[in-house]
């Protein structure tokens, strides 16, 4: 499938070359130039689209730092659609980190300044009443799926208002370039309810409304205009809420999951790939999910989300929710939940246990004797050496997740976990860390990255119309991630599947989820004979549409 959400009869000349979902740059043939009015607006040759990449590669090996490869290549994506999704799906390993995390962050950091045009829908709280006839000023017409943020969380690095609209282009950018879903149906959206940041308030150059965030009740009221208003305008719309504050993230999810088509990637995808890694973890170690125990450094909407995932996969495995849930402790910064504490938000309650209160971490960890740690905290080198060699002291094989990104908010880095627990540590992290060498063994860190998971869940969603997404899906999408690592890697510690083959995981992972679609009766299609088949149907391929 090309990239087609115009109709090439329609566009001409200059309109055609305005146009990045169809321009084809200097690939134009010459029956296309005297056809389409081109002739004299292109140079008068015909590059092949190889051609064309290998100049991409030049320039941007001119680059010195990745925010300008960033920059760079979005600007490629406003001009030449085709040829931006050529290149990131050429060599996805090298080029994610830098359209996605870790550079997006420093992106976002400085959205408003190094902002060229714009991309995306801007909603703006002073449309109540209006959202209806905003959301049909978008070209598109059959819009599958809108990631929203309010820029309340973005990353690790807090409020960033109209800065955050950086994370739901890049997180629809990997949808396509980790997924193969057609771009021409995804819609990044940012809703702005104003920013608590002032620094940003200040900035003369800052894009969104200079205004201090509403009640909770106030925006609720506007996030659900703007779900009902979905439902009408895009029909077949999924929306994927993203890099909301945490209780927001966590009510947000609720109040609409078992009424409309949404998600929460913060909540179920970072659930879903940790999941992965657990589930790896287990195979290394000979052991089962429900033979081990969990505690969370974060008790926020990712932490929570996490727990809840993975206390669903323990009762698919025999388990009652509440042994599932005694099997999780959480650690947040007032200290361990338990059961004494009156701070504690609804959804956090089912993991606050009977136990001596404690702002101690690793009097925790000698305490409950937990088998893996967690770090969904966004505090940079929170498991410090006694973290490590506690957890070493309790454990033959520790299991260490330091989820959180950017790079600097990681709660230890590879090098740290292997060293300090004299190689036993079973390793991985939310950003890319390279192979350590230590005592003789090169060990290969994973990422933990959402994007093996929600592209695909998003691709399984896409091809099967699906009506809802459950847990259950995020479930068996992990679990498909998790088979697709070969043994000889995951003796290296490797948790996660090779980014360089990211597009064929995905696929099948894809199929997998489409499967329990139907199976849950959830699927707006008829249940096709092949799975993989019909998701290689619907796979985007950058390759230039003929114009005439």
């Amino acid at each position: 499938m090309t990239n087609t959400n115009s109709n090439p009869s329609t566009k001409r000349g200059v309109d055609l070359l305005h146009d990045p979902a169809l321009n084809k740059s200097t690939a134009y043939t010459e029956a296309e130039r005297q056809a389409l009015g081109l002739v004299g607006l292109v140079p008068d040759t015909t590059e092949s689209e190889d051609l064309q990449l290998r100049r991409v590669m030049l320039q941007l090996s001119h680059k010195t730092t990745d925010l300008d490869r960033y920059v760079y290549l979005m600007n490629l994506l406003d001009h030449d659609e085709t040829l931006f999704y050529r290149t990131v799906m050429s060599d996805p390993a090298r080029f994610l980190p830098i359209v996605y995390d870790p550079t997006i962050g420093e992106a976002c950091l400085k959205f408003g300044h190094i902002f060229r045009g714009p991309r995306g829908m801007y909603l703006s709280i002073k449309r109540r009443g209006h959202v209806k006839e905003v959301l049909r000023n978008w070209p598109v017409k059959d819009v599958r799926f809108i990631c929203v943020t309010d820029g309340g969380r973005i990353l690790g690095l807090g409020d960033l208002g109209a800065n955050g609209m950086g994370i739901p282009i890049g997180k629809l950018q990997l949808y396509t370039a980790a997924a193969a879903v057609p771009p021409q149906g995804l819609m990044p959206m940012y809703l702005d309810a104003g920013t608590n940041n002032e620094q940003y308030l200040q900035d003369p150059l800052y894009l969104g409304l200079r205004e201090r965030r509403p009640s909770t009740e106030e925006l609720y009221s506007f996030v659900d205009e703007f779900v009902e208003a979905v439902q009408e305008v895009f029909p077949k719309c999924c929306i994927h809420f993203e890099d909301w504050t945490g209780v927001d993230a966590v009510h947000l999810l609720e109040r609409y999951r078992d009424k409309a088509c949404v998600y929460n990637d913060d909540v179920q995808g970072t659930a879903g790939i940790t999941l992965a890694g657990m589930i790896n973890a287990t195979k290394l170690k000979g052991t089962q999910l429900k033979d081990e125990k969990y505690l969370f450094l974060g008790a926020g909407s990712a932490g929570i989300g996490l727990a809840n995932l993975l206390c669903s996969a323990l009762v698919q495995q025999g388990m009652t929710l509440k042994d599932a849930q005694s099997r999780v402790h959480m650690f947040d910064v007032n200290g361990l939940l338990e059961s004494t504490r009156t701070d504690l938000y609804d959804f956090q309650r089912p993991y606050a246990h009977a136990h001596a209160p404690t702002r101690d971490f690793v009097a925790a960890i000698e305490s409950i004797k937990p088998t893996t740690i967690i770090g969904v905290s966004t505090i940079g080198g929170a498991f410090n050496q006694k973290v490590i060699e506690a957890m070493s002291r309790v454990n033959e094989r520790p299991v260490i997740l330091a989820l959180s990104n950017p790079t600097d908010h990681a709660e230890c880095t590879a090098e740290q976990a292997y060293r300090w627990s004299n190689g036993k540590a079973i390793y991985a992290a939310g950003v890319p860390f390279s192979p350590v060498q230590f005592g003789g063994q090169t060990f290969l860190p994973g990422q933990a990255n959402n994007f093996y998971i929600f592209p695909a869940v998003g691709m399984a969603i896409y091809a099967t119309e699906a009506k809802r997404v459950t847990d259950s899906m995020f479930i068996e999408a992990a679990s498909a991630v998790a088979d697709q690592v070969s043994p000889e890697l995951l003796k290296q510690g490797l948790l996660y599947p090779l980014q360089s083959n990211i597009l064929e995981c995905e696929i099948k992972t894809a199929a997998r989820v489409a499967k329990l679609v139907f199976d849950l009766g959830l699927a707006g299609i008829a249940r096709p004979a092949d799975m993989e088949a019909l998701i290689r149907s619907h796979v985007y391929k950058p390759t230039y549409a003929k114009l005439v």
